[in-house]
């Protein structure tokens, strides 16, 4: 968080290394703030240019989204940090998603079947 060199002090969100990035912290301060922002933002605290971006392109599609499905209402007011933590949240679970089923068919040898529907 302030520049130092790391000192054995870490950080993953839900202790879940297979999911989230493992952060390193030079002292309890930096790790605490740290944490903070690593939970406001599902694990990851520095986004690269390519991913803020790639979010900030997902708005139009979500937008789109909401729009066809007679929802625009509710999130018409919202500022574009919260919408791009929905875009976050589902972009993440949908990538954990696929690790889990990558990892659980690698390791029994099959294709996993398709979730239970809402």
């Amino acid at each position: 968080m302030c520049g130092r060199e790391a000192r054995g002090f870490g950080f993953c969100l839900r202790l879940e290394r297979s999911r989230h990035p493992f952060h390193r912290f030079c002292s309890r301060r930096c790790q605490s703030i740290g944490a903070d922002l690593a939970r406001r933002s599902f694990g990851m605290i520095d986004k690269t240019a390519r991913e803020a971006q790639a979010i900030r392109d997902a708005r139009k599609d979500f937008a789109e989204a909401l729009t066809a499905l007679g929802l625009m209402a509710p999130f018409f007011d919202r500022t574009a940090a919260e919408i791009d933590q929905l875009i976050e949240a589902a972009v993440t679970g949908y990538i954990a998603s696929m690790q889990a089923q990558g990892a659980r068919s690698e390791r029994d040898g099959r294709v996993p079947d398709d979730p239970i529907p809402f």
